[in-house]
C-alpha cells in the first residue's frame, strides 16, 4: 500500500469517526427536553454534517501537496470544497433560523380561547422565517456562482446581446416580486392571521398557512383554497376575527302580525341562559320588516367565535320556531281570505212563492 492509499485511508477513517461522534452526541442533546434543540436534530443535520466533513477531508488533501498534484485537479477540488462549505454553512443556518422561531413560539399558545395575541406572533414569525431562509439561499447561490470562472464573463455577454430577453424577463418577474413583497406587507400590517376566519371568494373558512408567496384557507368542509399574498393586499374580503374572536350572529325568523313579541324576547332570553353556547354579552329580539303577509323578527346573540356562533344560530332558530308551534300555532306565517256574500245572491235566492 502506499502512502496515498494510506493518506486516504486514514483522512476517510478520522472523517467516520468524527461523523458518528457529532451524530451521537446531537442525538443525546436533541433528548433532552431541557435542550433548546429538537429532538429529530441528529437526522435533520446529517447531510451537511456530512458536506462539512468531506470539505474538511478535501482541504487536508490540499494542504498536502503530494497528495493532489495535477492543477486542473487542485482548481477541481478547491472549487468543490467551496461549494460542500456554502452549502453546508447554508443549511445549518436554516435549522437554526428554524430552531429560533421554534423557541421564540414557545411561549404563545393558539389552542387557548382569547389567541389573538398568539396568532398576531405565529403569523408574523412564519413570515419572517420564510422570508429570512428566502434570502440566506439567494446569498448562498450568488456566492456559489462567485466560485465558477467566467461568470461575470457570461452575465456580460448574456446583458449586452440579449437585452431584450432581459426586460421580457424583468417585466415577468414583477409579479413574482409583487407577492412576495405582499408577504412581507401581511408580515407587518397582518390584515390576516393563522387561524382567523375569512370569507374569500364566497367560501368560509380559517387561515390554515400563510406562505411567503400564498395564503391556504381551510374551508368548513375540509377543502383548501389557495389564494396569492396579493389577493389579501389587493382585494376586499371578511375578516371575522380581526380585532376578536367574538362573533355576533343572527336568526331571522318570519311570522304572522299578531304573534306578541315580547313573549318571543323572554323564551330568547331562557334559552340562552340555559345554553353554554352563548357568551352572556348580546340578546336582542326585534321586527327588522314588514311584508303585506308577514313581519320579520330578528334575533341578534353573541358568541366566544364563530363556529360557536354558527351552532348557537342553528339551536336558537330551531327552539323559537317550536314555541311559537306549540304556543302560538296561528302566529305562523298564514294568508287571509275573507268572503263577503252578496246581497244581491241572498235576495234572488228567496223562494218566488212567498212574494
Amino acid at each position: 500500500m502506499n502512502t496515498l492509499q494510506q493518506y486516504v485511508l486514514i483522512t476517510v477513517g478520522i472523517l467516520l469517526a468524527a461523523y458518528f461522534v457529532v451524530f451521537l452526541l446531537l442525538k443525546k442533546l436533541g433528548k433532552d427536553p431541557q435542550n433548546i434543540l429538537p429532538q429529530n436534530i441528529a437526522s435533520k443535520l446529517k447531510i451537511p454534517i456530512i458536506a462539512l466533513l468531506l470539505a474538511v477531508g478535501i482541504q487536508a488533501g490540499l494542504i498536502k501537496e503530494e497528495i493532489i498534484t495535477d492543477e486542473a485537479y487542485v482548481d477541481f477540488f478547491q472549487q468543490l470544497r467551496s461549494l460542500l462549505l456554502i452549502f453546508s454553512v447554508t443549511w445549518f443556518i436554516i435549522v437554526a433560523i428554524h430552531i429560533t422561531k421554534k423557541q421564540l413560539l414557545r411561549r404563545f399558545d393558539v389552542t387557548t380561547k382569547d389567541n389573538l395575541r398568539a396568532r398576531k406572533f405565529y403569523t408574523q414569525f412564519n413570515i419572517i422565517e420564510r422570508i429570512a431562509i428566502f434570502i440566506v439561499i439567494l446569498v448562498a447561490v450568488g456566492i456559489s456562482l462567485l466560485t465558477f470562472d467566467g461568470v461575470q464573463e457570461i452575465g456580460v455577454s448574456i446583458l449586452t446581446s440579449a437585452g431584450i430577453a432581459g426586460i421580457i424577463l424583468g417585466l415577468s418577474a414583477q409579479k413574482v416580486f409583487g407577492t412576495i413583497f405582499a408577504g412581507i406587507q401581511i408580515a407587518i400590517a397582518q390584515p390576516i392571521r393563522i387561524d382567523d376566519v375569512v370569507i374569500v371568494e364566497g367560501e368560509w373558512g380559517r387561515v390554515e398557512e400563510i406562505k411567503l408567496t400564498y395564503v391556504v384557507i381551510n374551508i368548513w368542509d375540509k377543502r383548501r383554497l389557495v389564494l396569492p399574498t396579493t389577493y389579501f393586499i389587493e382585494k376586499p374580503f371578511q375578516n371575522w376575527t380581526r380585532s376578536s374572536s367574538d362573533i355576533l350572529g343572527t336568526v331571522f325568523i318570519h311570522t304572522d302580525y299578531d304573534l306578541p313579541v315580547d313573549a318571543l324576547r323572554e323564551e330568547l332570553t331562557r334559552l340562552l341562559k340555559s345554553t353554554d353556547l352563548w357568551d352572556g354579552k348580546v340578546n336582542v329580539i326585534q321586527v327588522t320588516d314588514l311584508s303585506e303577509k308577514t313581519m320579520e323578527l330578528r334575533a341578534l346573540v353573541s358568541a366566544k367565535d364563530s363556529p360557536t356562533a354558527w351552532d348557537l344560530r342553528v339551536y336558537i332558530r330551531e327552539k323559537l320556531v317550536d314555541f311559537i308551534k306549540e304556543n302560538y300555532p296561528n302566529s305562523l306565517p298564514r294568508s287571509r281570505v275573507i268572503l263577503k256574500e252578496n246581497p244581491r245572491s241572498a235576495t234572488s235566492s228567496e223562494d218566488p212563492l212567498q212574494k
